[in-house]
């Protein structure tokens, strides 16, 4: 398929009408494959980049499988199929996209020898199930408790989420701000614990500075300026009210026409307006807030009212960052001026300060003491860069996340996978009849990410494994490959350690995958006529008459 001394092109959107039963199995395992070593050597912290160009001509600059995936346009419905898988990683974990690609992959590439010794689908299928068990069994048992606020455990942790990845340069300052950002999250809330960090932990990206003076805040930041030149730009302990009204004057519902036959009338009507509006306000003062945010707007007028009060105003905040303030300075959201009350108020902020940063203004809302919500500002040199890094860091929190809902430890660098290999070759002796064969295939395709991390550190994968299964087989289960060197390296003495979740996760959706694929025998292309017909009525639907 190359042209003329270019690089061959994967060409996967050639499907034709119709395959069916072994040649259909190989389509779908070939397909698999081929998503499996495009981002094979984005695996371990030798792995490297991909640049990808988006339709519109941006770029993303990336190794995290997750994201390459997302951007890679494919028609084959296999290759759909394992796309998604790290796609659901990326979701339950937020880690090991890359692995479970490169795992569901090798699972079903060992799986073409079975089908062609003529071993049913179904006996496979029934196979890597006793797999899948057994594979999970080996996990916990090699894993270890942690203890989730021990600082150099956590940080450990999380510093294997985040060494394969670009900001591993500054991999103690991101461990720190994932960990803080999670921790400050956290929350009991009748027994039950919650981290969202979806909703509370948010990251502004500012291009400029450098990327160590990226920090997490306690306590908010809000790409906005004071509505009114003369309003304080620094209040130190301020009391704050948050609305979720406008502050101008009432417009009625629908439309209202109003005819007026003199002039004093005009005045008048203006007249009401103003007061409503001075009414609102004075309704506030009475509070003696130091600083007013509402969601909607703050018409002029009001502005000059609560500018003479020598209360500052931001208007128009996004509601997620409304919510970010309420649970960061303890206040509560006021729908109605009328109905606020003492206990709203949020008194819980240090400092209030407008800052520039880079060429916009942005509001400071920190030294909060205890902030329910964060958040974490970014710096570095370009856009690109930042996303990356946002991109590492979600991964960072994820995994900060998983560990105080599930805090067991397994050890890194391909360990687990080579004791479950083992584990599973062990095990494969005691399986009876035809099954033992995909047993052991299961057990062969765990190999594939020590291997994967041998080879990207340019290592010899025969020589280096052939010494880490020696390890394994004497039960010593925390060897794994130094992704540096390409060497086999104790991982307790390493120091490379990652949560027991996403290893579960992982395993559970590669077997999962294959064996959904294994289960197709056929791959029909339905074409747009048979489509419509099925919908019910070839043409498209009439508009219903209205009258």
């Amino acid at each position: 398929m190359s042209m003329g001394g270019q690089t061959p092109v994967f060409v996967m959107n050639t499907a034709p009408e119709r395959q069916s039963g072994r040649k259909a199995q190989i389509s779908n395992i070939t397909a698999a494959k081929t998503v499996a070593d495009v981002i094979r050597t984005c695996l371990g912290p030798k792995s490297m980049l991909k640049m990808l160009l988006d339709p519109m001509g941006g770029i993303i600059l990336t190794n995290d499988g997750n994201a390459i995936l997302r951007e890679i346009d494919v028609a084959h419905p296999a290759a759909k199929n394992m796309i998604e898988l790290s796609r659901t990683q990326d979701e339950e974990c937020g880690d090991g996209t890359t692995s479970v690609i490169v795992l569901a992959g090798e699972i079903l590439a060992q799986s073409l020898a079975q089908l062609e010794r003529d071993i049913h689908p179904v006996v496979i299928i029934s196979a890597y199930n006793k797999a899948l068990q057994t594979a999970l069994d080996i996990v916990t048992r090699v894993s270890v408790p942690i203890d989730t606020s021990d600082d150099d455990q956590m940080l450990a942790l999380i510093k294997s989420s985040i060494g394969t990845k670009f900001v591993i340069r500054w991999s103690d300052l991101m461990c720190k701000l994932a960990l803080d950002a999670v921790r400050t999250v956290a929350a009991d809330e009748g027994g039950i614990r919650t981290v969202d960090i979806k909703r509370y932990a948010r990251v502004e990206k500012v291009p400029g500075g450098e990327i160590e003076e990226s920090r997490v805040l306690d306590g908010v930041m809000l790409n906005k300026d004071i509505t009114h030149p003369q309003m304080r730009r620094r209040i130190h302990n301020p009391r704050i009210v948050l609305l979720d009204c406008p502050l101008e004057y009432k417009k009625g519902e629908s439309q209202t026409n109003i005819e007026i036959s003199k002039e004093a009338d005009f005045a008048r009507i203006n007249q009401i307006e103003e007061e409503q509006v001075k009414a609102l306000v004075d309704r506030i003062m009475e509070f003696k807030p130091d600083l007013v945010i509402t969601e909607k707007g703050i018409s002029d007028y009001a502005q000059y009212f609560l500018a003479k009060a020598n209360i500052s105003a931001l208007r128009r905040v996004r509601k997620s960052d409304n919510n970010r303030i309420a649970r960061a300075v303890g206040a509560t959201i006021v729908n109605r001026v009328e109905d606020l009350r003492e206990s709203d108020i949020g008194t819980k902020c240090g400092l209030f300060n407008i800052e520039k940063v880079g060429d916009e203004y942005f509001t400071f809302l920190t030294e909060c003491t205890t902030p329910k919500a964060c958040t974490i500002l970014l710096r570095g040199p370009s856009k690109d860069i930042l996303n990356e890094i946002d991109r590492n860091l979600a991964d960072a929190m994820s995994v900060a996340r998983n560990v105080v809902f599930n805090p067991r430890l397994v050890p890194g660098g391909g360990a687990v996978e080579m004791a479950v290999s083992v584990g599973l070759h062990a095990h494969a002796r005691s399986v009876t009849g035809v099954e033992a064969g995909p047993f052991r295939a299961v057990a062969d395709a765990m190999e594939v990410i020590p291997r994967t991390l041998v080879q990207n550190a340019g290592g010899n994968a025969i020589r280096v494994l052939t010494e880490l299964r020696a390890k394994h087989a004497n039960g010593e289960y925390s060897w794994g490959i130094n992704g540096d060197t390409g060497k086999i390296a104790d991982m307790k003495t390493y120091g490379l350690y990652e949560s027991a979740s996403v290893k579960i996760q992982t395993f559970k959706t590669a077997i999962e995958a294959a064996r959904v694929l294994l289960r197709v025998d056929d791959v029909v292309q339905a074409t747009r006529k048979e489509r419509q017909q099925e919908q019910g009525g070839g043409a498209m639907p009439e508009e219903p008459v209205e009258g």
